[in-house]
This record gives C-alpha cells, structure tokens and sequence, in this order.
C-alpha cells in the first residue's frame, strides 16, 4: 500500500479594487439637488450641511404596474447627504436647487435621541462633491 503525502492547502487573499479582503462602502451618486443644504450645529458642537440629492431609478425587468393603462410615472430615490468636512459643507451650501451634482462617500447609519427614544438613520457621508451643471433657480 503506498503511503499518501500529506497535502497542504494554503489559501492567499488578494485584495484587488474588485475584490476587497475585509468590504466596502463606497457610495457614487448623481442627481439632482432637491433643495439648497442647511448647515446646522450638533449637540457636540460640530457643524455639517445637510442636503438631499434626488435619483431616477433604472426601471428593473419583471415589475408590473398597477394597471396597464395607467400613466407611467418617474420613479426616484432621495437620498439623504451629510457633509461634516469644511470642504463639502462649503461646496454644498454653494449649491443650488435643481443643479445636478456628483456625490462619492460611504453609507452611515447614524443614531441619536429623539421625542420617541433612541432613532436611527441611514444617509451617505460625502467625502466628495461637485456640481456637474445648473439647473436651479436662477440658473442660466
């Protein structure tokens, strides 16, 4: 009876932009500005310009309307944006109404006290953004 070699697996990660080891969360947004931001000041005393960026969708195959003859109607995401670098709160207040922006940074989920107890929710803390053209009012 032959003896059997004992076999060793040995298994890499590499970490390509595809392929990350631990994740990602990275968020790349274009839309329109709903309205102008609104800088506020925390509890904490930190600043940030709050801003809500509006998406179209993509119309995804398989999903019916609820009536066939009813008037097709544009289906959005808004999406809540949290700026806390001096930087993207001095660009987002720059920003008008209706002009189409680029906004890059990551998912957050922030939690904090509230009328009804400890709320949370999700917004994209930017690390990036531009106005990609106006659309504003008072845009030209």
């Amino acid at each position: 009876m032959a003896t059997r070699q004992p076999t060793t697996s040995r298994t890499t990660t590499s970490t390509t932009p595809d392929r990350p080891a631990a994740g990602r969360n990275e968020v790349a947004l274009t839309g329109r500005l709903a309205a102008e931001a609104e800088e506020r000041e925390l509890p904490s005393g930190d600043h940030i310009a709050t801003l809500r960026v509006v998406v179209p969708r993509e119309p995804t195959a398989g999903r019916r309307r609820a009536a066939a003859d009813s008037p097709k109607r544009a289906t959005v995401d808004t999406i809540d944006v949290v700026c806390w670098t001096a930087g993207t709160r001095r660009t987002a207040l720059r920003l008008r109404s209706g002009d189409l922006v680029e906004v890059e940074g990551a998912l957050r989920r922030r939690f904090f006290g509230g009328p009804a107890g400890r709320q949370s929710r999700y917004e994209v803390e930017a690390v990036a953004l531009r106005r990609v053209s106006g659309g504003g009012l008072g845009a030209t």
